[in-house]
């Protein structure tokens, strides 16, 4: 089951361009839309463990930290390396993080143990212009977020229409083990804490 929702996306964009501008964050001018993506999930998962979770067999395991998979396009194809502990990071540890294991990816050096253990996964297809789509899930995984492009969506403001960018968010559930309601709060959840 895929539920599509959609996120205030000012706050991302602002954030990303004091970052991109700012003299003080000079180790965080790199940081990407994707990069505070990927913060906002690792943050929001662990209140919802049955989402950051695995399913083998008729054995459920929740985890409370996140091992966030990240979807990495390469020459190979799809290849998705595990950030350990990213609840436990800082946005800058995440950021490289991510950057290595996907340089590591394209460079075709990533290490077999880098590509195990992920509870939750995040696949991102917003440079192409996607506005949805239905990520497909990384067993033994049980939900996996699809990140798409950013796009002005007509919004009511005091009785005003206003078009405010907003960000696409796709999650794949398996519903043999998450039910529609639990997986619409996280989507919910996740988009308040990228708004």
């Amino acid at each position: 089951l895929t539920l599509h929702a959609s996120a205030d996306a000012r706050a991302l964009q602002a954030l990303r361009k004091r970052l991109k501008e700012s003299p003080e964050a000079m180790g965080l001018r790199g940081i990407t839309i994707n990069d505070l993506v990927l913060m906002a999930v690792a943050h929001t998962l662990p209140a919802f463990p049955g989402i950051n979770a695995i399913f083998t067999g008729d054995t459920i395991q929740q985890h409370r930290h996140v091992q966030l998979g990240i979807a990495v396009d390469t020459p190979r194809g799809l290849m998705v390396p595990v950030v350990r502990a990213a609840d436990m990071l800082s946005l800058r540890q995440l950021a490289a993080e991510a950057r290595r294991l996907a340089a590591a990816c394209q460079e075709g050096k990533v290490l077999p143990d880098e590509m195990t253990g992920g509870t939750f996964t995040v696949t991102n297809l917003g440079a192409f212009g996607i506005e949805s789509f239905t990520p497909v899930l990384n067993p033994p995984q049980v939900a996996i977020l699809g990140v798409c492009n950013i796009q002005p969506k007509a919004v009511e403001v005091d009785g005003a229409v206003q078009f405010v960018p907003h960000i696409g968010l796709s999650l794949t559930i398996n519903h043999q083990v998450v039910d529609g309601a639990p997986a619409a709060r996280f989507l919910q959840a996740l988009g308040q804490g990228i708004a």
